[in-house]
């Protein structure tokens, strides 16, 4: 290698697919992807990269940085396989865990069952000791009682340890004097998580949740993190590892050791991320990201050009989600989380139809092994992308650029069998029915993120990706009246180029709990000043100098008496409480349908977002990729339901648009994912590469 070119690389390990991106500093791009392979995920991430680079005639060495999106955070909590965890928590607050909420998501369900503890009680100790809500303290800690415990989490042989103490937020005096006297008798050996380092804020019970799942994912991820780096130093790569969290920024792998709850959604985030920047780009600040793989669907709003964010996730309930209306059936995660709705749809959902001919689709997947019974590997449950074989959405012979060749008969005989005969219908009519069952289900996930939020989606444009998402798009953008839709250039791996556009970022909270109407700008501004101090110094540490941090601020308020929270930018240089307030009115009425702005308003805690400014360019030429596409062409008949029926359907390239305006219905076989275009729509591509569908109303 002779030439100073250097490269970025960007991996985003889905359930099926393990997407590669390298960017090149010469602005070349090049997208791969490959198989996931689940017994040892970096297996398929080495294979991506290596190929990557022989492509362009680079070695392991020419490698600056490499941008992860994880599942192994999120996978430990759904498979129940985190580490034998302990909670120590103050004296008469051993159960906190267990009561919960009041509140679950099937209100008439007598049967429904809360999940269970990640900490079964034998494993929570009390501790005698106590700190009042202004940080005074009404009990000593007892360390000879803790001494007692440390011999019992020894005879218990536990992995990770949450220590949550009743109003550590204010003065953690007592939290971090415990860590200490465990770490000196047990080692590093046992991973310890202290609320007041993780959550710094009131609320008993989320405070408890956010600590446990960080203690009980941490093992693992540390493990999964040590066992990459150390893979890809083998290979000769030994730039920097930078995980995505689940806000969309990035963090060092050091970090994500400490904080793994931050990476519970790292997936979604990286290719929200990539939407947002897309929507400014295309000046449509407003739209709704959709990203459908193998195994799940995204679903996030984007509004004036940048990700909805909350603080109020649940993860482990079959459906992630953010919704504060509908909370109760998985663990409460309360930190910063761009505001995905995730379930449990992609393109390897298994299709069951019951005795009562009811049809469900998902949430169990095929996966990658054996995968659709297409793949031809095993499997025979019938899935969703039978269905799109069927209906002639795919090229058995184009998927993933011609690598992965399809049986279409055995799909054809899957669907026949499981779902056309039991429920008396053609082969084709089955075939959409599964499609249109699909569409109601993803449905909930843009209902959760637009109308329970006080949102229309019809004043959004759809911005599909994935490798399912163009398939699907146009259908579901039809759903719910909406007119645009955007399938950027490189669909299947948009995810994965997302990471190039997440900066190093971190959120910094402090409670602070007043009236509005007798707090202080002043001092409010001074309480923020300090936070701000914190977070400079923070992002000093990982190299980012003041000239290079951006700092936004935000609060959190709710009407006086409320259990949850809003949070509300603060938007202007200088600080008024009183406008303050009067956005948090209008956000109120906003989300609920409904506003009192004679009640009285709390402040509960401030937060600072530091993001450190990269000063190296990460653009890339989309046409590139365009130019470079080999997809098939020529005419397939195409099933769209039995208002068309079956149309001979023009499959085309992504390049084949340019310079034209072509009608519907058509299908864009790409390397990596599939449109496909139904009629009554007008299709063009952008200057940006995107194809820009057009639909037309439909009676």
């Amino acid at each position: 290698m002779t030439s100073d070119i250097r490269c970025l690389i960007g991996v985003d390990i889905g359930g099926t697919f393990t997407d590669i991106c390298l960017l090149a500093t010469d602005g070349r791009l090049i997208t791969k992807k490959v198989l996931s392979t689940t017994d040892d995920y970096s297996l398929g991430i080495i294979a991506g990269i290596s190929e990557s680079l022989r492509e362009f005639d680079l070695v392991p060495t020419d490698v600056n940085g490499v941008s992860h999106a994880t599942t192994v955070a999120t996978n430990t909590i759904l498979e129940k396989k985190g580490a034998k965890t302990a909670l120590l928590t103050t004296e008469g607050f051993r159960d906190v865990l267990e009561m919960r909420r009041l509140r679950i998501p099937e209100l008439y369900n007598l049967q429904y069952e809360k999940p269970p503890s990640l900490v079964p009680r034998r494993y929570r100790f009390e501790v005698p000791e106590r700190m009042g809500p202004r940080g005074e303290v009404w009990r000593e800690l007892d360390e000879g009682a803790v001494g007692a415990l440390i011999d019992k989490l020894r005879a218990l042989n536990v992995e990770a340890l949450a220590i949550c103490l009743i109003h550590s937020y204010v003065d953690s005096t007592h939290e971090r004097r415990i860590a200490e006297l465990i770490k000196d008798s047990l080692g590093d050996d046992l991973y310890v998580t202290c609320s007041s380092e993780i959550l710094p804020e009131i609320s008993e019970y989320d405070r408890t949740s956010t600590t446990v799942v960080n203690a009980y994912i941490g093992p693992s991820v540390a493990k999964y993190i040590a066992s990459l780096v150390e893979r890809l130093a083998k290979h000769g790569v030994v730039a920097p590892l930078e995980i995505i969290q689940s806000n969309g920024g990035a963090m060092t792998a050091a970090a994500a050791v400490r904080k793994p709850a931050s990476i519970v959604e790292s997936g979604p985030a990286a290719g929200v991320i990539a939407a947002a920047r897309l929507a400014k780009l295309v000046d449509n600040k407003n739209a709704i990201s959709f990203d459908m793989g193998g195994t799940t669907t995204k679903v996030a709003m984007i509004e004036n050009g940048e990700p909805v964010k909350t603080t109020e996730y649940e993860v482990g309930a079959g459906i992630n989600h953010s919704s504060m209306l509908v909370k109760g059936g998985g663990y409460p995660i309360k930190l910063p989380f761009i505001d995905v709705s995730e379930i449990g749809a992609g393109g390897g959902s298994i299709i069951v139809v019951n005795e009562l001919r009811s049809v469900k689709v998902g949430p169990q997947s095929a996966g990658s092994m054996p995968g659709p019974v297409c793949y031809d590997l095993g499997g025979e449950e019938a899935t969703l992308t039978d269905a799109f074989v069927v209906l002639g959405y795919l090229n058995p012979n184009y998927l993933v650029g011609g690598s992965l060749i399809l049986n279409a008969e055995k799909s054809r005989i899957a669907i026949d069998e499981q779902v056309a005969k039991p429920l008396q219908k053609s082969l084709l009519e089955a075939a959409y029915g599964v499609l249109e069952i699909a569409i109601s289900n993803m449905a909930r996930a843009v209902k959760a993120v637009t109308t329970y939020r006080g949102r229309d989606p019809r004043d959004f444009t759809l911005i599909a990706f994935g490798g399912n998402g163009p398939v699907m798009a146009v259908s579901l953008a039809r759903a719910f009246e909406m007119q645009r839709v955007l399938i950027p250039a490189a669909p299947g791996v948009f995810s994965a180029l997302g990471l190039y556009f997440s900066d190093t970022e971190h959120e910094f909270s402090r409670s602070y709990f007043a009236d509005v109407n007798t707090t202080s700008s002043d001092v409010l501004g001074q309480v923020f000043a300090s936070v701000e101090g914190d977070a400079l110094e923070a992002l000093a540490e990982e190299g980012y100098q003041a000239d290079r941090v951006k700092l936004s601020r935000f609060v959190n308020m709710r009407y006086s008496g409320q259990a949850y929270e809003l949070v509300i930018p603060v938007l202007d240089k200088i600080l008024r409480v009183d406008d303050l307030a009067h956005r948090f009115h209008e956000e109120h009425k906003r989300t609920y349908g409904h506003s009192s702005k004679t009640d009285p308003v709390s402040l509960v805690s401030i937060k600072v977002i530091a993001r450190g400014m990269t000063t190296a360019p990460k653009t890339y030429d989309p046409m590139h990729l365009i130019r470079s596409d080999k997809g098939d062409r020529g005419l397939r008949e195409a099933y769209f339901g039995s208002r068309y029926e079956n149309l001979q359907t023009d499959v085309i390239r992504r390049k084949d648009l340019i310079n034209k305006k072509i009608e519907g219905p058509l299908i864009i076989e790409e390397y990596d994912a599939t449109c496909v275009i139904p009629p009554e729509c007008i299709v063009c591509l952008d200057e940006f590469g995107n194809i820009d569908i057009t639909l037309e109303d439909v009676k």
